[in-house]
């Protein structure tokens, strides 16, 4: 299955760190934080890759020459947000499954290996968490997804989008569909949850980490659990 990750942020919230260098490529315990990222997505059998990407592009290119992954480069002309990405990344998907994963998050083999489903449906992972109200929370009915309420200021739920997503290709259309959110940027989200009222996305629990490199406090808390389990 093709993977597409995204990686055309600026990573405001990483200044000083992010002024001449991607958000994904901050170095923990050696390597760029996209190496991690490419790694996790080969153990789980993926090895067709696109990087879509905006800030720094260039960067990007010659990590991926350096540590030899061959992956498709995708330019994102403008930072529209996520749906917009998604939607660059149409000619290198075509109309087969593939998974979506956040350039700036790590997710387990086992979740990258589950998320791989060969169905019909759309597919979103979620997690149980005690802070609901800083993420979008899934509205879930069974196994499927109703939708997506971001950082909602009542109790919808407190099963959280971690960003790992399968789709098909009914995405396509559902992200012609979309407008601008209130944050001037094109949502993914949006456009899963047009596919959910249709009745084709399901949602999978996290079976294992989820790895969030969101501030500059996350470096050491994730070089510390990679230096303890994963990447020894």
């Amino acid at each position: 299955m093709k993977a597409v990750i995204l990686a055309a942020g600026k990573g405001v919230r990483m200044l000083p760190l992010t002024l001449d260098t991607p958000k994904v490529l901050i170095e923990i315990n050696g390597k760029p934080f996209l190496w991690y990222v490419l790694e996790n997505l080969r153990k789980a059998g993926i090895n067709e890759y696109a990087v879509v990407a905006n800030h720094k592009k260039e960067k990007i290119m010659e990590f991926l020459k350096k540590y030899n992954f061959q992956a498709t480069l995708i330019h994102q002309p403008e930072p529209w947000g996520s749906g917009d990405a998604v939607k660059h990344a149409k000619p290198f998907c075509g109309q087969d499954n593939f998974i979506i994963v956040s350039g700036d998050n790590l997710y387990s083999v086992d979740d990258l290996k589950a998320i791989q489903k060969k169905d019909a449906f759309c597919y979103i992972v979620g997690k149980e968490v005690p802070g609901w109200q800083k993420y979008g929370v899934l509205v879930v009915e069974g196994e499927k997804l109703v939708r997506i309420v971001e950082k909602p200021k009542e109790f919808v739920g407190n099963v959280v989008n971690v960003g790992l997503y399968k789709c098909t290709a009914d995405i396509w259309p559902a992200l012609d569909k979309i407008g601008l959110s209130p944050r001037g940027e094109y949502e993914f989200t949006d456009a899963l949850s047009i596919v959910a009222k249709e009745g084709k996305v399901k949602v999978l629990r996290l079976k294992e980490y989820w790895l969030d490199l969101g501030c500059k406090e996350d470096i050491g808390k994730i070089g510390k659990f990679l230096e303890s389990s994963v990447f020894k």
